[in-house]
Formats: structure tokens, sequence, C-alpha cells
């Protein structure tokens, strides 16, 4: 079950806020979990069963260790904890891609090739394994207590907001919320998550949908007839897709956690005007961001090794480490490699000359962004290359199959100006006005107004078509 689904939006989403608020605040948490169970068994209902035993073993595990005094005993159950959790990620998400190339070596070298049924991936389980992560790694720093109710770490993983694509919330910055929440499910954030929700479903809806049908028709063309232009138009299409997609989500998880009292953290800030690709990931999937340097890059040493291409081999893992993340296959690799290969030209020398550029640096950020979507998309190296090739071969004589229409200009046009708008101090102020966390009342119906006409506007869009996918959500 997706958010952008009928489903979701008509069903399963009014049913569970009514049942909600009519609970008494004893039972609320008690409604969010079976709710979530709830969600999650309806899209996986096998996998819902790993879920809950692989929490019931994390829960007592982590228990079990902070309870013990001798540091080495604490260590062989926190490495333990650690095996459990990326064992599970490594066979449901890595086995198949592990044994498919292991199978090419073998044919190769005149071996038999490995039998192997492929392995179904559960939905969200690289979110939810980072975050039963961060637990056992907090608890085990001292950071934060576990805590002393099983429901409450089952909630914390299973939270059906965050579940399926995030954002990515650290232990100890949610611990406290797990009882607080209740005292900050006001009207005001109820609005407001309610108009975040919705925002954040037109931007899913009414922009990703578009421009991603039109990136999978150019995407799915033969390359003899990809020109130039057309090759840069699905290119573009689907940086503008993934963001839309993957923002909008991440904004009807935090809105619907608003409406429940619950704060997340922020996961984009208009990623498309960083000045330099090590700007853009401060702004693009924060949480992720902030995981790999709190949970990777700082245990490998960080910024304090005494050797600079330490460092800089240091900041390429922790990118080779992110892209794995995102899909089991060497696209994700080499985007994950490509994006680290500039975050360490930048920390060379090329940073400085962005500096000198000002605003105009906004061009080679895109640029770089866009090319490196090209290996997120097409997963593999060599049809990413035959496709680079074609995006800089200018070639303006070949007769395509696919021509864009004017509803593709004109989405098109949105999203380049939703995406660019903060570049202006009248965007910035517009987007301040739409994602402040306060309103006063006349802005407050403003914005549900706006909210409930995206609302029918999607679920106009998504019943006249079947094409809505959700990029993140195999992740």
């Amino acid at each position: 079950m997706v958010f952008s689904s009928i489903t979701f939006i008509f069903y399963f989403l009014p049913l569970f806020f009514l049942i909600y608020y009519l609970s008494d605040s004893r039972y609320k948490n008690a409604v969010i979990l079976l709710g979530s169970i709830f969600f999650y068994a309806w899209g996986a209902p096998l996998f819902i069963f790993v879920i809950l035993a692989t929490t019931f073993l994390d829960y007592q595990l982590v228990g079990l260790m902070y309870r013990t005094l001798h540091r080495s005993n604490r260590t062989i159950l926190y490495i333990t904890s650690l095996a459990l959790n990326l064992g599970l990620l490594f066979y449901f998400k890595y086995s198949n891609f592990f044994i498919h190339n292991l199978n090419k070596v073998f044919t190769g070298v005149g071996i038999d090739s490995i039998k192997w049924a492929e392995v179904i991936l559960p939905i969200g389980i690289s979110f939810y394994t980072f975050e039963s992560i961060t637990y056992v790694t907090d608890v085990y720093r001292r950071i934060h207590k576990p805590l002393t109710s099983f429901a409450h770490y089952q909630l914390y993983i299973i939270l059906f907001p965050k579940l399926i694509a995030g954002p990515i919330i650290r232990y100890h910055d949610f611990a406290p919320q797990l009882i607080d929440h209740i005292e900050q499910e006001t009207v005001d954030n109820k609005l407001l998550g309610l108009q975040r929700f919705f925002w954040g479903l037109g931007k899913k809806v009414l922009i990703a949908n578009v421009l991603g049908n039109a990136a999978d028709q150019i995407f799915d063309l033969p390359y003899a007839e990809l020109s130039t232009a057309t090759a840069w138009l699905g290119a573009i299409s689907y940086t503008f897709q993934i963001y839309f997609d993957f923002s909008g989500y991440s904004d009807m998880a935090i809105g619907l956690g608003l409406m429940m009292g619950f704060r997340f953290p922020e996961n984009f800030n208009n990623p498309y005007t960083a000045l330099s690709i090590t700007d853009f990931w401060r702004r693009w999937h924060i949480t992720l961001g902030a995981w790999m340097r709190q949970y990777l890059y700082i245990p490998l040493g960080g910024n304090r090794v005494d050797n600079a291409w330490r460092l800089y081999f240091n900041l390429w893992l922790v990118f080779l480490a992110s892209g794995l993340w995102h899909g089991a296959a060497w696209g994700f690799i080499i985007w994950g490699a490509f994006h680290g290969f500039f975050l360490v030209l930048e920390r060379l020398f090329l940073g400085r000359l962005l500096q000198r550029a000002g605003k105009a640096a906004v061009l080679y950020t895109f640029t770089v962004v866009a090319v490196g979507w090209v290996f997120f998309r097409l997963e593999y190296l060599r049809p990413s290359l035959q496709y680079i090739h074609y995006m800089f071969s200018w070639q303006s004589n070949i007769t395509t199959r696919w021509e864009p229409d004017p509803q593709f200009w004109t989405i098109l046009t949105i999203a380049a100006f939703f995406s660019f708008i903060t570049l202006s101090r009248f965007g910035q102020r517009l987007h301040n006005a739409i994602y402040t966390t306060s309103r006063n009342p006349t802005m407050h119906l403003l914005m549900t107004s706006v909210a409930l006409i995206l609302c029918i506007l999607s679920a106009a869009s998504i019943t006249n078509s079947s094409f809505n996918p959700f990029i993140y959500f195999r992740f």
C-alpha cells in the first residue's frame, strides 16, 4: 500500500485517524502500532513476520547488552545484533546480485553455475535496518538508554508513515517522542500535517508521475532513435521525477507524523539549487547523509585522519556504500562512486573555483547530478554509458518515435520553477510560507483550501491513470 493510492487516501487513512482520534490517550500508541502492522502486512503479508521476529530479537539482545557490565561481552552482543540486521539485509537485498555475479565468474572459467531461487525483496528493509542499527549503536555508546517496552521499540521501527521510505530517524532523536507526541497533537499540527500530506501527494502524482511516464518512454527507446535533445529530455525528466517522487513521499510522511504529534526531520532542502555536489548532499536525502556521517564516516576517522588521501578515500568509500545501499546493481555502485569522485575533486581544487562562480555553479551541479541519475535509472554500466554517449554526441538528425506533448512541457516547466525558485528572495519567502511550522487562521484556511484542491486533482489523476510508481519503494 503506497500513500499515493486510492486505497490509502480514501480507506486506510480516514479509518485509521477516526479510530486514533477517538481513542483514549493510553491506547493511541497501540492504535498506531496495530495500524502500522496492518499497513505493512497489506503489501507484504509474509514479511511482516520477519520484521516482527527481528524486532523481538533485537529488543532482547540490546536489553541484555545494556545490562552487561563487562565491555567485551557487551561488544559481542553488539556485533551479534549488527550481524543479525546486516545479515538479513544482505540475504534479502544482495544475495541475488552476489550469486548472479559469481555465476558469471564460474561460467567464464568453466564451472557449473550455482542453482538459486531468486529472493524477493521485502519493502522498506533498508530503512528499518538502518533504524535498528541506530538503536543498538546508540545504546551501545551509552547515548541513550534502551526502551523498557517492546511495544515502544516496535513502534519506533514499524511506524507506518516512515516505514517504507523514511525519513531515517535516529533513535536518540525519536525516543522522547514516543510518549510526548500526544501532547503535540494540536489542531495547528493536525492542519499543518494535512496540508503537508496533500502538498506531497500533489508533487508525487501531478508532477513526478507525468515526468516519470515521459522518462520511461524515452529510456525504453532503441538507442538508434536517441537524438541528443531527446536523451537530455529523458535524463532531465528522470532528474525531476526522482526529486518530486521522493521529496513528495517525504512530505507525506512528515505530514502524517505531524497529524499524530510526531516531528520527523526534514529530508530535502531544494537540492537542485546546490552550488556544488558537496552542497547537494547537504540538501538531498538529508537523513541518509546524516546516518552515513554518524555511523560510517566518523567511525572511519572522519575529518580527523592524519593523511589527506585517507580522508578522500573515506569520503569516496562512504558514497560507494551509499550507492550500494540504494540497490543491488552495478549502476547504483557506480552512481555512488561517481558522486564520491566529484566530492573528492571539490575537496582538492574544484570547490574553490565553484565559490568564485556564485549562483552560476548551479548549472554545474545540476548537470553532474543529471548525468549521475542515468546510472541510477538504468542500473547497469554498459547501457548507462551508451545513453550518456548519446547525451554528448550532439546528434540532431535522428528521427524518434517520441514527441513531447503540451502536458509534458507544462509539467516540466512547473517542476523547474519549483526546483529553482528558492534562488530568488521571492521564491525563498514562498518556500518558507509553504513549509512553515505555524500559521494564523487565515493562512490555515487558504493553505487547507489549496491542499484539498491538490487532493481532488491527485485523486482524479490516480483514478484515470494506471501509471503510479514509487521509485524508493524498492529500496
